[in-house]
């Protein structure tokens, strides 16, 4: 078996061709990507459910929109925060490293300033740490080499991400905005109409 690269902390930006309805025009957040399978989050899917309705204690420390986001279509049932630490960048792209002797009590390194919060935290003990919290229902998830094939049908793009695309305060323009940030032919699929037959 081939070692699969590791894309964890990168972008998955969904092609215009990419049909399945629950990606359309998704920008997902690579948490975890390995031989055994990718896990990631949708980063522009807000839904009308205020952070306060579930999880109250979290509430004042998530950003605008203080609603929940839809992170994907698995295990909607279930909650992930994605919290970003100012000032730490962590380990260089690349590196495997996880967890360092500074990180907060109840955060864990994804990729570089980016981390995951056990939500049975008490919030008080990270307040004074966070850059940014969003909480997310639900997952992206993939089997081993699902993800791979995916891209190699075109379904997707590839980008670094940057630590405000946790946060991003109006996340519906989310997948122009990181399309038109890429150096390459990229920024100008952020032009592609929303509806192309009316071109």
């Amino acid at each position: 078996m081939t070692e699969v690269s590791s894309l964890t902390g990168r972008l998955l930006v969904a092609t215009p061709a990419l049909a399945d309805p629950n990606f359309d025009r998704a920008v997902v957040l690579l948490l975890d990507h390995d031989e055994e399978g990718t896990l990631g989050v949708v980063l522009n899917r807000p839904t009308p459910v205020g952070v306060g309705d579930i999880l109250e204690s979290w509430a004042e420390l998530t950003g605008e929109p203080g609603v929940v986001f839809q992170g994907g279509p698995v295990s909607l049932d279930s909650a992930l925060g994605v919290a970003v630490i100012p000032g730490d960048d962590g380990p260089s792209p690349g590196s495997r490293h996880r967890s360092g002797r500074g990180d907060p009590i109840g955060w864990r390194r994804v990729y570089g300033a980016i981390g995951l919060i056990d939500l049975e935290t008490p919030p008080e003990l990270l307040a004074a740490a966070l850059g940014s919290l969003r909480i997310f229902a639900g997952y992206a998830g993939w089997g081993p080499g699902q993800l791979e094939d995916e891209l190699s049908e075109g379904a997707w793009y590839v980008v670094e991400s940057e630590p405000g695309d946790v946060s991003c305060p109006e996340p519906e323009g989310l997948w122009r905005a990181v399309l038109r940030r890429q150096r390459s032919e990229l920024a100008m699929v952020a032009t592609y109409p929303d509806d192309p037959s009316l071109n």
